[in-house]
């Protein structure tokens, strides 16, 4: 597995953990309680999708890697911020073009 082993930004992706559905739901409940730890798990748990996200936008040899996943992280803590838990949708279905628009941003600008 020291063969997959990729950082960035100091984070070692291989590490990162996997959230269902179900954990989502739960950890925005306890996030809308106040419980800070649950966001910061949260956005741990997402941090693969960010990953997901900057793949598309990595052929661009302007930026590096690390500034990328850097503004993916912001686009991530957006789509947090924002996101309807009344609504029928997941998380990732939200999450995905606000983490892409961040990006563009950053790219256009």
């Amino acid at each position: 597995m020291a063969g997959n082993k990729v950082v960035i930004c100091g984070v070692n992706t291989s590490k990162l953990p996997l959230l269902s559905e179900d954990e989502k739901r739960a950890l925005f409940a306890r996030m809308n309680a106040g419980d800070k730890s649950a966001r910061e798990e949260f956005i741990r748990g997402n941090l693969r999708l960010v990953l997901s996200v900057i793949q598309r936008f990595s052929g661009n040899n302007i930026e590096s890697s690390d500034d990328l996943f850097q503004v993916g992280c912001i686009g991530l803590l957006k789509a947090i911020a924002n996101f309807d838990t009344t609504k029928n949708v997941r998380f990732s279905t939200y999450g995905v073009p606000m983490i892409a628009g961040e990006l563009r941003r950053y790219l256009r600008d």
